[in-house]
């Protein structure tokens, strides 16, 4: 497996550096995340050299990570929208040279992609996204770049099974997955037993999976249930078995650690090298 970072980077492609795409490499990743925060306006000058002063540092696009409108809204001309923005992205992805474009199942609530809500496992939410990835994953089929799926357990990807579910009812080469399995921890028995949960994705999804996201999680001490993402190396989650599990499916995959202040990084990647080395899998 390869070192890749969702972090360093600057929202804007515009604004990334040679200074920022060595300090990348210096710390020790050759992939990362390249964010697009308007898909259908990018500039093909501004986002080829964005992906060229990365490469030039020793560094792989990963993932181009754009922003879009949810694709389960049942406000059809929202949806539209954020269906014709995931497919400009796929162009977008193509010109930074990326391996992946990055998709969020997304939400029915209006606080976020990443929020509950009571009908995000409805059928219709999930014919609905299915509908929209169909639309979309034709894109990624023209321009040669997959797309990368990620379920979450507030999302309407809540579950392996489901996420096995939509990947096989898109079915398209172009349609794979991003491994995230910590997102599926949504209770004390997936904590205090998370290998299992990583294993039953992998198990029914492995044949999807590209890439990896890789973080922490722990149980935040209160009267009621209270999960929450730490640095890697200060939770409980079972790192050693996604690692082994993903080098087996995945072995030229990245596995790239996310959602942490640019300060945290250092001490988690430390954390992370000292777990692959325990497991005898040394970074490609």
């Amino acid at each position: 497996m390869r070192p890749g970072v969702v972090g360093y980077i600057p929202a804007d492609p515009a604004a990334i550096t040679p200074t920022i795409a060595r300090a990348i490499r210096e710390h020790g990743y050759t992939g990362t995340t390249v964010r697009l925060d308007a898909p259908l306006a990018a500039e093909e000058g501004v986002v080829r050299r964005a992906g060229q002063i990365l490469r030039d540092a020793g560094v792989e696009v990963a993932q181009c990570n754009p922003q879009y409108e949810m694709l389960v809204d049942p406000v059809e001309g929202r949806r539209a929208l954020g269906i014709q923005q995931l497919r400009a992205a796929a162009r977008c992805a193509r010109w930074l040279g990326a391996q992946t474009t990055y998709i969020r199942p997304g939400s029915l609530s209006p606080a976020g992609p990443w929020k509950p809500h009571p009908e995000n496992t409805r059928l219709r939410t999930i014919e609905r996204l299915v509908d929209s990835l169909c639309q979309v994953v034709t894109a990624g089929e023209d321009e040669g770049v997959p797309y990368a799926l990620e379920g979450a357990d507030c999302s309407p990807l809540d579950t392996p099974e489901r996420i096995r579910d939509v990947l096989e009812a898109v079915g398209s080469p172009a349609m794979r997955f991003n491994a995230d399995p910590v997102n599926l921890i949504g209770s004390l028995e997936d904590l205090y037993d998370n290998a299992s949960v990583t294993n039953r994705l992998f198990d029914l999804c492995g044949p999807w999976i590209v890439c990896a996201h890789v973080k922490d999680i722990a149980y935040v001490e209160s009267l009621t249930i209270h999960l929450d993402e730490v640095p890697l190396g200060e939770g409980v989650f079972d790192q050693a078995t996604f690692a082994r599990r993903f080098e087996q499916i995945c072995p030229d995959g990245y596995f790239m650690l996310e959602h942490l202040r640019d300060d945290e990084y250092p001490r988690a990647k430390a954390n992370l090298d000292g777990i692959l080395a325990e497991c005898g899998i040394a970074w490609r």
